[in-house]
């Protein structure tokens, strides 16, 4: 027979050894570390301050038109008139020649050299006058009048004016400059209340509605 301590000894050394055998089975596998790239906060300053945000893009808004409140009407100008609760009323006036325009009951109102607000005031009274309690008027442009353009260009005429137009992009909408054309300097002429002014401007002058630009011929 074979000594007890020795059979204790073995069965101890096996225990041992499963232990053994158990721990380095869950030693866990080792992972691939990629070590994250410098950005440039570290590289010059040897610190790193945050991860830089992605870039935004900001959509912005085109600069509104300033003739909506202060301009003033004359005639070619397009008009859209909502009088509310008036259907037979509200509807698209063009101010004539005589600078007026013509509604159902009320007739010829005068609108040139009114601001819109102005002429939905005048409106206003007239159809409180006898036909309407408490009306409420209001007054768009819905077109403004065109502009003219001359002299040497493609194809000079009357043109629909485009809200923000320069004296270049109105020599663009007639076809461009002709050969001869003197293409630095043009001639305004412009219409306004105070009477008429004529001014020689260089190509980003802004545009006004009703404007004559005349593009004279150069001399070499």
């Amino acid at each position: 027979m074979g000594c007890p301590m020795q059979g204790v000894r073995a069965v101890i050394l096996c225990l041992l050894a499963a232990l053994a055998l158990a721990g380095c089975m869950r030693r866990p596998a080792p992972v691939a570390m990629v070590p994250p790239q410098a950005d440039l906060d570290t590289m010059t300053y040897g610190q790193s301050y945050g991860t830089a945000p992605a870039p935004v893009a900001v959509a912005y808004a085109a600069t509104p038109v300033g003739y909506d409140t202060a301009y003033r009407l004359d005639a070619g100008d397009r008009l859209r008139v909502v009088v509310y609760g008036q259907e037979g009323l509200t509807n698209t006036y063009a101010i004539d020649a005589g600078g007026s325009i013509t509604m159902p009951l009320i007739g010829s109102v005068p609108a040139r050299g009114q601001t819109p607000a102005g002429l939905a005031a005048a409106i206003t009274a007239k159809l409180r006058d006898g036909f309407i309690r408490e009306p409420s008027v209001a007054v768009e442009i819905e077109a403004y009048r065109p502009f003219f353009i001359l002299g040497e260009v493609a194809a000079p005429g009357q043109y629909p004016y485009v809200p923000n137009m320069t004296v270049e992009s109105a020599v663009a909408i007639a076809g461009g400059f002709s050969p001869r054309a003197l293409r630095d300097r043009v001639t305004i002429t412009r219409n306004d209340p105070a009477g008429s002014m004529r001014v020689i401007v260089p190509l980003g002058t802004a545009l006004s509605p009703g404007d004559t630009v005349l593009v004279g011929e150069r001399w070499f």
